[in-house]
């Protein structure tokens, strides 16, 4: 059973390589975990029930799990039978898609949460809106999170974090755990998220995606005159 006091202000980092890519590997992404919990992490979120069991056998922290299936619309643990199969793997958290855009079981939001909630699994909403993070609440999910904001339509893709989102499902909610996820991509935007009132920071590519942190560094270069 996880304690989710041992989250608080801490970091969780996204353990999660694209379709096509060198570590695109379970035991890649197993030894990224280890090296990130090694690091400090306090939890390790996990994409692919492969990667979720790979991962979950490494670490002692916990395990969020999601299954990404497509690319467009809810494709974030989009149904049920997605969210259930990822806690058989190991997850400890099951993050799901919380907009109210159609799923492709043709269950709603809150009667995905309310049967997970009933087998006994925990929810992390991944939300784009307030909107989404009022119903998450209302759902009575375990976290909230901003994972999604910039990516619905429903706000602009803001440089870094949405700290605006995250301020404003703070202020609404204030006994609610309400994650910042999304472009965070340096130490000091994950000290301002939590001094917004995260109650923990996720950050996946500026620390566990070396193809793009690479391709930084050389953009940076070519712009040198």
């Amino acid at each position: 059973m996880i304690n989710f006091e041992q989250l608080r202000g801490k970091l969780i980092v996204s353990c999660q390589a694209y379709p096509g890519e060198p570590l695109r590997q379970p035991d890649f992404m197993a030894k990224m975990a280890l090296a990130s919990q090694i690091g400090g992490a306090a939890a390790i979120r996990a994409q692919g029930l492969s990667d979720i069991a790979a991962i979950k056998s490494q670490v002692d922290v916990p395990v969020i799990g999601l299954w990404k299936e497509g690319h467009e619309g809810v494709y974030i643990t989009p149904t049920l039978r997605h969210a259930r199969a990822c806690s058989l793997a190991g997850a400890d958290v099951v993050a799901i898609d919380a907009t109210n855009r159609p799923r492709p079981d043709g269950r709603s939001f809150a009667e995905i949460v309310r049967r997970l909630h009933e087998d006994e699994i925990f929810v992390m909403a991944d939300c784009g809106s307030m909107a989404d993070a009022e119903q998450a609440v209302e759902a009575g999910c375990e976290l909230v999170s901003t994972t999604l904001a910039g990516y619905t339509g429903e706000r602009p893709k803001t440089e870094g974090p949405d700290l605006e989102l995250l301020t404003d499902i703070v202020t609404a909610f204030p006994n609610t755990r309400v994650i910042c996820e999304g472009r965070i991509h340096s130490p000091s935007q994950a000290r301002a998220a939590l001094d917004a009132g995260a109650y923990a920071v996720v950050v996946g590519t500026a620390i566990t995606h070396p193809t793009t942190i690479t391709s930084w560094f050389d953009d940076a270069l070519k712009d040198t005159k």
